[in-house]
Order: structure tokens, then sequence, then C-alpha cells
């Protein structure tokens, strides 16, 4: 017979006070994942526009790899280790986390040998031609080389969020970026005495970062924890354990999938205007994708907080955790995007100074701003969404967002113009359309 839940402030404690004590970690950890991406973009500005150029057709990829890992497939690790402590059963939880290392490691090795042998074809699909397509393709084989690293860690990082210690990974993820920040700068540029390898040596500053990262994390799972019995040499990998990770993970990776479709799209349309409207849309985006981490931070500390609360069966408290969670991520990207819209050089300025590529940069950046907060309310929803098991309503929401600037994209591209406006108003207009959709969906769906 399964064990009663047990006592937890994630079950009982008062709601606000408690998301905000688990999502505190979340976001300091991934502030130094978008200083990474400032790192980054300044260290390849310094190597000029190509460069640049480049990195914004490789970085929708990049973060596909991410959001699948960490989000996604992460949420539906999260999700089942949390659903399994919050009805009681300790050792199915244990056996749940070895199968998530099993997915981590096995998709991770199938992402690797996707992107290194098809990746040039996708980046000269994306327009990318000569020079900036060497470089693209240069940088996305050494990169996407490492991706195993990036799932494994990002999949026990999730195993420890789902017993709802955020600390833990959120210290890992820090140093981690730090790692990254120093060994990618170092390697990149050629400080001091290291070899300057351009954006190659960024790329091998991801690599080593991340398997470092999974060393600790499977060193404190081994030693460090006792929630979770790791039962390595009595393991018995089952599909139904499979099945309860794979059946919310596999399904949510639609939607990081259609994310980055719709960012392709957008990139494909840009580059029609020429290298420098690519380059400035590559600077206004990579802030878009960094609101990620943000509702990430927020939307991952409510992972368990539902899970557990839909394990132990209650789902009317699973429900106002995902609600206050939205509207805590609408409010603080609201800020930010007002921020961006009224002052966009606080940001663009950091990465170029080509004036041409500033101006792409800043327009977007003016025009998409006030979506901000759908964005970040439709997002950290679907994370909720994640640990109640019931994702279809927000995939469904990223489908919506998806035909709209596929549908209407084409249509503008028929139309010509010199502007990249209109695009990047489309831009705008499916993070509306994201959020409230998701809103409906969520509302809609039943939990218990």
């Amino acid at each position: 017979m399964t064990a009663p839940a047990p006592a937890s402030p994630l079950l009982e404690g008062a709601i606000l006070p408690t998301l905000l004590r688990l999502a505190v970690p979340n976001v300091l950890a991934l502030v130094s994942s978008v200083l990474v991406g400032i790192a980054e973009t300044y260290y390849v500005g310094r190597l000029g526009t190509t460069a640049l150029a480049a990195m914004a057709i490789v970085f929708p990829f990049a973060m596909l790899t991410q959001m699948m890992s960490n989000g996604a497939m992460g949420g539906g690790v999260s999700s089942a280790i949390s659903r399994a402590l919050g009805s009681g059963d300790r050792e199915r939880a244990g056996t749940l986390a070895l199968h998530a290392m099993a997915i981590g490691a096995g998709v991770g090795v199938a992402c690797s040998l996707f992107f290194v042998l098809c990746g040039p074809w996708f980046f000269q699909l994306l327009g990318g031609r000569g020079e900036v397509l060497r470089e693209a393709a240069l940088y996305g084989q050494v990169l996407f080389s490492g991706a195993m690293l990036v799932w494994l860690c990002n999949t026990l990082a999730s195993v420890v969020r789902g017993t709802g210690n955020m600390r833990v990974p959120s210290t890992v993820v820090m140093v981690v970026a730090v790692l990254q920040i120093v060994i990618g700068g170092s390697l990149g540029l050629g400080l001091g005495p290291m070899p300057h390898w351009g954006m190659t040596g960024i790329a091998l500053g991801n690599i080593i970062a991340m398997g470092l990262g999974s060393l600790v994390l499977l060193a404190y799972l081994q030693w460090g924890q006792k929630t979770l019995p790791i039962l390595w040499r009595s393991v018995r990998f089952a599909w139904p354990m499979f099945r309860d990770i794979l059946r919310v993970g596999a399904f949510a990776c639609l939607s990081p999938v259609q994310s980055v479709l719709t960012a392709l799209i957008m990139t494909g349309l840009v580059a029609r205007f020429g290298p420098q409207a690519l380059a400035g849309y590559g600077i206004g985006q990579r802030l878009e994708f960094l609101l990620i981490p943000i509702a990430f931070g927020i939307g991952v500390a409510s992972v368990p907080m539902v899970g557990m609360a839909i394990g132990a069966g209650q789902v009317a408290r699973a429900r106002r955790v995902a609600w206050t969670a939205g509207c805590v991520s609408a409010l603080v990207l609201a800020v930010l995007g007002v921020t961006v819209m009224l002052a966009p050089s606080l940001w663009s300025a950091m990465f170029s100074t080509d004036p041409l590529v500033l101006a792409n940069a800043d327009l977007y950046l003016r025009t998409t701003g006030p979506g901000f907060a759908f964005f970040g309310l439709g997002l950290t929803l679907y994370f909720a969404s994640l640990g109640s098991g019931r994702v279809l309503g927000p995939v469904l929401a990223g489908s919506a967002r998806l035909v709209l600037v596929a549908v209407v994209g084409a249509w503008l591209a028929q139309r010509g113009g010199d502007s990249a406006q209109p695009l990047f108003w489309l831009a705008f207009a499916g993070m509306v359309v994201y959020g409230m959709t998701t809103v409906w969906a969520v509302r809609r769906t039943r939990w218990d």
C-alpha cells in the first residue's frame, strides 16, 4: 500500500512565500545564464559582423537543445519524481531518477549526431551564405559535439529539482556559467597565454563547463542527499518508468521545437534584408531567448509544488500555485519589456557599433518589448502544467503562435518591402497570442 504523502512546505506552506523561496535561487542562477549570453554575444561581436550573423543562425538550435533538455524533458523528469514523492513512494522516485539519466544520455547522443551531420544544411536553409555559413558550420559542429553533456547536466539538475531542492542545481548552474564565461572567453579571444580559437573556443567553453557540472550533480545524488535512493547496481529498466517521464516530457518537447521553428522562420525572413538586419535581429532575439531562463526560474519552482500537490490529491492547491507563478513571471518580464522598449540601447549597444545593426536591434526591442509579459505568462503556465502532467493546452498555444508567424510571415514576404519592422510587429503579435491562448487552455483543462 502506498504511504501517505509526507508533510512538506511544498504541500502545506503559504503558496507565494514558498514559491518565491524556491524561485529566487533559480532566478539568480539563471541570471548567470543571461550573463553567459551577454558575454558570448560580446565575444562574438569582437570577432566581427560576420561572426555575429553566424551566431544568429546557430543560436536557435543551441537554445533548442537547452530548452528541450532543461525545460521540456527536464520538466517531465521533475514532474514524475515530485508526483511520486507527493504520494509517499520514495523508491519509485529513485528508480525514476535512474531512468531519467538514461533518457538524458541517450537523447543527448542522438542530438549530437543529428546536428553535427545535418547542421550545415539547416544553417544554409536559414540564409547562411559564404563566410557566414562557414563560420556557422564550424561553430555548430564543435558546439553540438558536446550536446550529450548538456542533456546529462540538465537532466541531473531536473532530478534534484523534482525533490524540491533548488539550491544545489542553482549553485551548479551558477558555477557552470562562470566557467563557461571564463573558459569560452579565454579560448575565444586568446586572453593571456590561451590560444585564439575564435568561435571554436567559445563553443569549447560550453562543453567543458557542462561536463564538470554533470560530474558535480552525479556526486551529489550519490553521496550528498537521502531523499532519492539511487540503487545503481540493482536497477532494472522498465517501460512503465520511462513512460511516466516520456508521456509528459516527450510531448512537452514539442513546445520548444515550436518556439525554435518560430524563431527560425523569423530568422529566415529577416535574412532577406541583409547581414546588418540579421545581426541586429540576432541581438534583439537573443534577449527574447534570454527571457526564457527568467520565466523558467519561476516556472520550474512551480513544478514540484504542483506535482506534489497532484500526487497528494490537492488539485485546488496545484491550480493556485500555477496562477500565482504565472502572475509573478508576467510582472517581472513586463518591467524588463518596458525598460528595453524605452531604452533599447541599454542592451543593443553592448554588442555592436555598426549603425545599421544597432538600428535594427533597437527597432526590434521597441516593437516587441510590450509582449514580454504575455510571453512570460504563457511560458510559466506551461511549466506549471508540466507539474500536473497535463501539457496539451500550452503546447497547442505554441502551435497557434507558430501558425500565425508562418502564415502572416509568408504573406509579408510576398509583399516585399525595404524594412523588417512588419516582421517585428508579427513577433509581438505572436507573443500576445501565445500568452492569452495558454491562459485560456489552462483554465479549460481539468487537472484531477
